[in-house]
């Protein structure tokens, strides 16, 4: 029962994540449409962190169910 709450959890944060990610590069395209300069920067660095927030999240819940399928092999 706890390891299904614990896949649970990874498959609910890697779709956020990947949700969040698809809207970052949106925003990124679309910074590049904005007139103001000072607005481009501020549009361009915000999509870049969630972007890259969004990365780090699927990538641990990849890393993290890579080491539970290994785990499960070895015994």
């Amino acid at each position: 029962m706890k390891t299904y709450i614990w896949l649970g959890k990874l498959v609910i944060m890697t779709i956020i994540s990947l949700f969040f990610s698809v809207f970052g590069i949106e925003t990124l395209i679309g910074s590049f449409y904005l007139k103001n300069p000072f607005d481009f920067i501020m549009y361009f660095f915000s999509a870049s962190l969630m972007i890259l927030v969004s990365i780090v999240g699927i990538i641990f819940a990849v890393s993290r169910l890579y080491a539970f399928i290994r785990e499960q092999k070895v015994q």
